[in-house]
C-alpha cells in the first residue's frame, strides 16, 4: 500500500524512521542565488574546470614568464641563434637568437590584453547601444538597427587594411580595426533581452517612481542580461586572439619590433622546414589558449542555462 509521505509526515500517527526533529535544517536544502548555482554546476564540469585551469596557467605564464627564465624577448645573441630548447632557453632560440620562451610569453600577453580590450569595448558599446534602442523603440530604434545593418554589410577584412594602412601597423590600431564593426551581434542580442524585459512590472515600478531611462537601463535592464553577457565574453575572447593571430600571420597585424602569438607563427612558419619548434611552441600556446576558451564558454552556457536549474 502507498501512503503519502507529506500526510503522514503531517499525522502526529505516523512516524517516520530515521528522521529526527533535529534534522529537519539539515535536510532541507540551503537557498543559494542564481550565480552560487550556476558555480556549483560548473565545478561539476571537469571539462570546464580544466579549461579553467590551463587559461590560469597561461596567463601567469604570460605575466610571469620572462621574470622566471630571466631573458628579454628583444635581447638578440647572433652566436646562439636557433637553438634548441634548454636549461638556459627553454624553447631554443630563433634566428637573431632570442629567447623564445620570453617570446612566446611576451606574445600571447599581447595577444590577450588585444583580446581583453577589444571585448571590453564591444561589451560596453554593444550593451549600451543595444540597451538604448530597445528601451525606446520605435523610429530611434528603426535608425539604429539600420545603421547595425549598414556595419555588418562592410567587409570585415576589408575595412581592417584599411584602418591598418591609415593608422599603421601598431597596436592601437589593430585594437581600432577589431572593434569598429564588431559590437553589432552584442547590440543585436542585448536589444532582443531589453525587449523581453521592458515591460516587466519592477521596469513599470520604477518608471512610475520618475526614474530617469538612463539608470533604468544601467540599473534594471543591462544587469539582467550578465548570463549571456557572460556567454559573449566566453565565446569574443578566442574570437579575437584567434583574428589577430590570422592578421599577424598574414601580415596585416603588428610587425616587428611588436609581438605576438601571430607574428611569432609567421616568423616560426618561415623557418619550419629546419627549425620546427620555431612554429611549434608558438602555436601550441595559441591552440591551448583558444581551445580552454572555447571550452570554457561551453561549460558557462550549460551552467547559466535557467533551464537546467534544480
Amino acid at each position: 500500500m502507498n501512503i503519502n509521505t507529506n500526510a503522514a509526515a503531517a499525522d502526529p500517527r505516523f512516524t517516520i524512521e530515521g528522521c529526527l526533529d533535529s534534522d529537519k535544517e539539515a535536510i532541507a536544502r540551503p537557498t543559494i542565488t542564481y550565480a552560487q548555482d550556476a558555480w556549483r554546476r560548473l565545478k561539476k564540469n571537469p571539462v570546464a574546470m580544466i579549461s579553467l585551469a590551463v587559461l590560469v596557467l597561461m596567463v601567469l605564464m604570460a605575466l610571469l614568464g620572462p621574470v622566471l627564465c630571466g631573458q628579454d624577448y628583444i635581447a638578440m645573441d647572433p652566436v646562439n641563434k636557433n637553438q634548441p630548447p634548454s636549461a638556459e632557453h627553454w624553447f631554443g632560440t630563433d634566428l637573431l637568437g632570442r629567447d623564445l620562451f620570453a617570446r612566446v610569453c611576451y606574445g600571447a600577453r599581447v595577444s590577450l590584453l588585444i583580446a581583453v580590450v577589444c571585448t571590453l569595448v564591444q561589451i560596453v558599446v554593444g550593451s549600451a547601444y543595444g540597451g538604448i534602442m530597445a528601451f525606446f523603440g520605435g523610429w530611434v530604434d528603426d535608425i539604429m538597427m539600420r545603421i547595425i545593418e549598414i556595419m555588418r554589410s562592410l567587409p570585415y577584412l576589408l575595412v581592417v587594411i584599411l584602418v591598418m594602412m591609415v593608422l599603421g601597423n601598431n597596436i592601437p590600431s589593430l585594437l581600432i580595426a577589431l572593434c569598429v564593426t564588431s559590437w553589432c551581434n552584442t547590440a543585436r542580442a542585448i536589444r532582443g533581452v531589453v525587449l523581453q524585459l521592458k515591460n516587466a512590472e519592477y521596469i513599470m515600478a520604477a518608471r512610475t517612481l520618475g526614474a530617469s531611462p538612463g539608470r533604468i537601463i544601467s540599473r534594471h535592464l543591462i544587469p539582467n542580461t550578465i548570463g549571456i553577457l557572460i556567454l559573449n565574453i566566453a565565446t569574443s575572447l578566442p574570437n579575437y586572439i584567434f583574428q589577430e593571430s590570422t592578421l599577424g600571420f598574414l601580415g596585416i597585424g603588428l610587425e616587428s619590433p611588436n609581438t605576438s602569438l601571430g607574428v611569432l607563427i609567421s616568423l616560426g612558419q618561415a623557418s619550419m622546414e629546419f627549425y620546427p619548434l620555431q612554429l611549434l611552441f608558438p602555436a601550441l600556446v595559441l591552440v591551448l589558449i583558444v581551445l580552454s576558451f572555447n571550452l570554457l564558454g561551453d561549460g558557462l552556457r550549460d551552467a547559466l542555462d535557467p533551464r537546467l536549474r534544480k
